[in-house]
């Protein structure tokens, strides 16, 4: 299935789709991608926000973008890298069954699949600015990211796969 159709089914059922991407097996290229794709589209989402800043600010555009850039596209993967390996050990510790590559898709596939509501977030914070409906945007894509990604390490650490009692 295609990406874009992946992350339509998430929204319905976020541990079929983790479900059917952890059947294709562990490959690191494809969690890279992920990974890469949403840090992309985050960087993406930025641009609204900061065109606003450095408007109202007088700040030279061009820095914000490229402060922005090196913080998303570089630093981000590295964080994330490092929260999924966190997730990983204490869902090992409340005696989860799933592996590491599994906790980084969990973790990976949520932050992509809730881009087109971090979209709608820049969208708003550029804009619109700060305020009501921001934060309103901003907590609806927070609570789905949450959902996508305690579903997504559910299905990979606890669920039994399908076909077994």
């Amino acid at each position: 299935m295609a990406v874009t159709g992946d992350i339509l089914a998430t929204y319905r059922g976020p541990r079929r789709v983790v479900a059917r991407l952890l059947e294709m097996g562990p490959r690191e290229d494809r969690l890279l991608a992920i990974l890469m794709a949403g840090c992309a589209l985050m960087f993406i989402s930025r641009m609204p926000s900061l065109a606003r800043e450095a408007h109202l600010t007088g700040q030279e555009q061009n820095m914000l973008l490229a402060n922005a850039l090196f913080g998303i596209i570089f630093v981000a993967p590295l964080a994330m890298y490092s929260l999924a390996l966190l997730c990983h050990l204490i869902a090992r510790g409340l005696r989860g069954t799933g592996e590491s590559h599994a906790a980084r898709l969990a973790l990976f596939w949520s932050f992509l699949a809730t881009s087109p509501l971090m979209l709608l977030n820049g969208l708003v914070a550029g804009m619109i600015g700060p305020g009501p409906a921001l934060n309103l945007v901003g907590g609806v894509w927070f609570s789905a990211f949450l959902w996508f990604w305690i579903s997504g390490m559910y299905q990979a650490y606890w669920a039994k796969p399908q076909g077994q009692p």
